[in-house]
């Protein structure tokens, strides 16, 4: 962190600030805050395809029998099949 920086929590690191921020609320150091500019840039890498319902809801079954999120175990499957055909 930047010592030039003033920081309300007084914290050394980003997770003493996360634990600041979870035991403490903005509204009772709001007259210390002040309005600053930033910009986001938020690049997925994702790829996004249609499902068809009934396999949603059959997959969703699958993944949640086998402890997993349905992404994981699409992506297990897809490249299961893409090591068999290639």
């Amino acid at each position: 962190m930047n010592e030039n920086k003033s920081s309300i929590s007084q914290a050394k690191s980003v997770l003493e600030i996360g634990e600041f921020w979870d035991n403490h609320d903005v509204t009772d150091y709001w007259e210390q805050t002040k309005p600053v500019n930033f910009e986001v840039d938020i690049q997925s890498e994702g790829k996004y395809c249609a499902i068809e319902p009934t396999l949603v809801t059959k997959i969703s079954q699958i993944a949640w029998q086998k402890g997993v999120s349905m992404e994981t175990l699409v992506n297990l499957w897809l490249q299961e099949k893409l090591a068999h055909e290639i």
